[in-house]
């Protein structure tokens, strides 16, 4: 299950540069110093784009995969930052949520929702939580595999050219491959942990997954409230160190590579224009996404994608599946015969795990069994 908190509010920090801190609750005037950055980033913008100051520099020497390519071989990349959504875990068996007759929100007629984001809306879940934990059933991380492109994430960590994975997805599949702590901001939260949505008490992925594939629903044990994983659903704000990290990392961004997302929900999709003019953004989609408005454009507002115009200096389009393109790049890298290397060995060790795991409850299942019998005799 990825991408999940859709329409997440949009609440953003004060405009400096902040340290990363423990993440809190964002306090209530956030909203109106994120409307009052968004104002004057227009205005910024605006006259810039009137003055004709700060002319961009072109860093790539052909718009295309092969330039990129040349461009992280060069050496002068070694602050990458991917921004990632459903579209790079469909791979793995995990749907997306706007393909019209395969997306998650086309297939969710037998939970019986007024709407079909209802399954993923605060308010309906504590009323209503028997059909997201039965969606969660189906879904639940733990029981699909990393994709080429994880683990092609992976790679530029392992090489020294990943700043930062901004995800919007809540399947866990980066940690599984290899992404975690400094390196991972799951802007739309976790399967990982869980909370008390009285009391907050904290609760593992392993106690998660023993409540959901029991047909329970989770409840505390200390206050018998409901528990609910951290994602962000809607009507949530998302976590404060989403806000904190994009702050600093995306002006230090020397490409950008944007993955398997429509573009369409924000603040996440905003993320695009906060790197520099100079910033080149490398766009590997089954369809174009994230192009800038027309009219917005000529005022130079917005950050929006431009990959065909005649003033097109920095956006490439590479229009496959995610796993296809980054076989594709890490061809160009001559990286491709480490990343096969890689997926089948990470496979094959999830797999014997996996096998481990099974063998493991079918032997717990078989002492319970035995028990049983004997324990009649006693009586």
């Amino acid at each position: 299950m990825s991408e999940a908190s859709e329409r997440p509010k949009k609440e953003e920090e004060e405009e400096e540069e902040v340290t990363p801190e423990p993440e809190e609750d964002s306090d209530n005037s956030s909203g109106e110093e994120a409307a009052g950055n968004t104002e004057m980033d227009f205005l910024r913008n605006l006259f810039s784009s009137t003055l004709g100051l700060g002319s961009p520099e072109k860093v790539l020497d052909d718009l295309t995969l092969e330039g990129v390519a040349r461009y992280i071989k060069s050496g002068k990349c070694k602050n990458i930052i991917c921004m990632v959504g459903a579209g790079i875990s469909t791979s793995a068996g995990i749907p997306d949520f706007r393909s019209p007759e395969t997306g998650l929100y086309a297939n969710l007629q037998k939970y019986n929702l007024p709407y079909p984001e209802a399954i993923f809306q605060i308010d309906y879940f504590k009323k209503h939580p028997e059909p997201f934990f039965a969606l969660a059933r189906e879904l639940y991380p733990g029981q699909f595999k990393p994709t080429i492109c994880h683990y092609f994430m992976k790679l530029l960590k392992d090489k020294g050219h990943l700043r930062r994975c901004y995800s919007q997805n809540i399947d866990t599949l980066e940690r599984v491959a290899g992404l975690e702590g400094e390196e991972l901001i799951e802007a739309h939260g976790t399967f990982f942990t869980s909370h008390c949505v009285s009391c907050s008490k904290e609760f593992n992925l392993d106690w998660m997954r023993d409540q959901i594939f029991s047909d329970d629903v989770p409840r505390c044990d200390g206050c018998s409230s409901l528990v609910k994983p951290d994602i962000v659903f809607f009507g949530e704000n998302l976590p404060v160190r989403f806000f904190t990290s994009m702050k600093m990392d995306f002006p230090r961004c020397d490409l950008l590579i944007v993955m398997g997302t429509s573009l369409q929900v924000q603040p996440f999709a905003g993320l695009v224009g906060r790197v520099s003019k100079s910033c080149p953004r490398l766009l590997i989609n089954m369809e174009k996404a994230g192009q800038a408005n027309p009219m917005l454009g000529l005022l130079g507002f917005g950050g929006g994608m431009d990959f065909e115009s005649d003033k097109a200096y920095r956006d490439v389009a590479h229009i496959s599946t995610c796993d296809d393109g980054c076989l594709a790049l890490a061809e160009l890298l001559g990286w491709k015969e480490e990343l096969t290397e890689l997926v089948k060995k990470e496979h094959g060790r999830i797999d014997s795990q996996y096998q481990r795991e099974k063998s493991k409850v079918a032997a717990a299942n078989e002492s319970s069994a035995s028990e049983a019998p004997a324990a009649k005799k006693e009586e």
